[in-house]
């Protein structure tokens, strides 16, 4: 049993605990090349925001992960069979109903762990929070927070070598062996402006590429993942400490 996390733990301990910050780790149900299970992201997130919060308690800090969020945003994957999509505003129906429960109990500070490339919290976050005034809400995007060239060959974005190789370390009876995988190849949009990363439009998933994946993962290790896996927690349990220990009225010198 680890208290840390409300899955795992019961009401003998819960109702007497105090929180510092709840954790939500949210992610989505979608096709991840030929290789890779429909819960990666799902898997990414539960272990990662969890492992951060072990790591962060020892260090002080009180946390309680809630139980991962397995649907996100695949709006621009209609066609792909059972890439499960659930709408903004419907993240924004979601996370409002947590954040009331959050807020009635006074934990008032809530991190959103995404996995999920198509998840954009930012907007929602606005808007819930100028209707919560006593929530501090905040979110991160664990696969964005280290320079992946120290740790991989290959850059892609999606059942590329990073997430192949976390996948190899988190859960590798879920992967099928790497010679059955797609290559990852991705086609670039002909509007050059997308590509220079100051446009953007939503890419239709079907025409970009044909396995599903975006990035070649034939380089993919387990003990690639281990280490971008070992990396990528500590940097999170560093932040959740620090969101512990912040006055939320009080974040500005």
């Amino acid at each position: 049993m680890k208290p840390y996390i409300l899955a795992e733990t019961n009401w003998k301990n819960v109702k007497d605990a105090v929180y510092d910050i709840a954790v939500l780790p949210w992610g989505a149900t979608e096709a991840h090349n030929y290789h890779l299970p429909y819960a990666t992201d799902n898997i990414e997130a539960t272990a990662i925001a969890c492992e951060a919060a072990r790591m962060a308690c020892d260090n002080g800090a009180k946390i309680i992960v809630l139980p991962t969020i397995p649907f996100g945003v695949n709006t621009g994957q209609a066609d792909i069979k059972l890439n499960i999509n659930i709408y903004p505003s419907t993240q924004m129906a979601i996370l409002s109903d947590i954040i009331e429960v959050l807020n009635r109990q006074k934990i008032y500070k809530l991190l959103i762990v995404n996995s999920h490339g198509g998840n954009d919290f930012k907007q929602i976050i606005r808007e819930l929070g100028s209707k919560f005034p006593d929530m501090f809400l905040s979110t991160c995007n664990w696969f964005q927070s280290l320079d992946k060239t120290k740790y991989f060959d290959k850059m892609g974005d999606h059942a590329d070598e990073m997430e192949t190789s976390l996948i190899l370390h988190l859960a590798p009876h879920l992967v099928l062996p790497l010679q059955e995988a797609g290559t990852g190849n991705a086609k670039k949009s002909v509007i050059k402006e997308f590509a220079e990363g100051w446009a953007w439009a939503e890419r239709k998933w079907s025409q970009v590429t044909e396995d599903t994946g975006i990035g070649d993962p034939s380089f993919s290790t387990k003990e690639k993942g281990h280490r971008f896996f070992e990396a990528v927690t500590d940097k999170l349990a560093d932040f959740m400490v620090a969101l512990a220990k912040a006055d939320k009225n009080n974040l500005y010198e």
